[in-house]
């Protein structure tokens, strides 16, 4: 018996061995191992490692297995929830059987660290939303930025979550204000991000989509789309331009600013997907802080 597969877009350049877990089911790292050994599991018709990376297109022989094959679901059927985690204030806006999303509050780190006294995990590791399984968090949020954020269900919708986010198959939108009038109303932001590791220091390329929403002599409202996913982008890239983000205690030009607001104007505004030919798009409402800053401000958005 003979079983082939072509791989997806989805799916490009992902591990082979995560791919057969993800397609097949939970198959032990040694049967995997022992399969493409002796030749069980073949690529484009070759043996190859558990560690090759696969491409859209690559066609996965399998041969004499029996496994219980992991039929993608075409539609994911959503629960409608209004609840509120009691423990903060962060909203569900979806929960389904595979994840739920968030409009995460600033101030509460994703997942726990050494400065992190409360997080998201470690809060709905509690809750009954995931009774018997536990979260897994698929992508990076700063603390003190709100907005969309998703955590999984289970394994494989963690993994394949994780897959678009690293593929650059979820599209983010961002608003911030910033300090200052922004000169072009639209463009693309390419710079060169140097981030420290112990003492080596390291260069990474960053790439963001803005647009301008409304501005005046004070501040400005801004439409960021990140293309790459580099660790504070958006809050490095602005206060390179001179146009630091209002509430940014640390990418900041001076103390001018200091005590006009106690939160970070970065807002994770929503974000698009695409799941077996499946469109998903989450909206997380403005903060009221942020809210108020804009009329403070005198800036227009029509989305609130």
């Amino acid at each position: 018996m003979k079983k082939s597969y072509i791989v997806d877009s989805t799916c490009n350049h992902m591990r082979l061995d995560r791919w057969l877990r993800i397609k097949i089911g939970k198959i032990p790292q040694g049967l995997i191992e022992k399969y493409l050994r002796t030749g069980k599991i073949k690529l484009n018709k070759k043996k190859a490692k558990s560690s090759h990376k696969i491409k859209t297109k690559d066609e996965i022989n399998i041969f004499n297995i029996e496994f219980k094959e992991r039929i993608p679901q075409k539609k994911i059927k959503f629960l409608p929830s209004k609840e509120i985690i009691k423990s903060n204030e962060n909203q569900i806006i979806d929960n389904n059987d595979n994840f739920i999303v968030l409009n995460k509050e600033s101030g509460i780190s994703v997942q726990g660290g050494t400065k992190s006294k409360k997080n998201l995990v470690d809060i709905f590791t509690k809750s009954e939303i995931f009774k018997g399984t536990k979260p897994f968090s698929v992508h990076r949020l700063d603390k003190d930025t709100s907005g969309v954020f998703i955590m999984a269900k289970n394994r494989e919708s963690a993994q394949l979550l994780t897959s678009l986010f690293r593929l650059r198959k979820v599209y983010k939108t961002y608003l911030a204000i910033c300090q200052g009038e922004i000169s072009k109303n639209s463009g693309i932001w390419h710079d060169d991000l140097i981030r420290y590791d112990g003492d080596k220091k390291i260069i990474e390329k960053a790439k963001t989509i803005f647009k301008v929403v409304d501005k005046n002599s004070e501040a400005s409202l801004l439409e960021l789309n990140p293309i790459t996913g580099r660790k504070h982008q958006l809050r490095k890239q602005l206060y390179s331009i001179g146009n630091p983000i209002f509430g940014d205690t640390k990418y900041k030009l001076s103390n001018s600013y200091k005590g006009i607001n106690k939160n970070l104007m970065l807002h994770s505004y929503q974000i698009k997907f695409k799941i077996n030919e499946v469109k998903y798009t989450y909206s997380a409402l403005l903060p009221d802080y942020f809210k108020k800053l804009l009329k403070s401000k005198r800036l227009k958005f029509s989305n609130f």
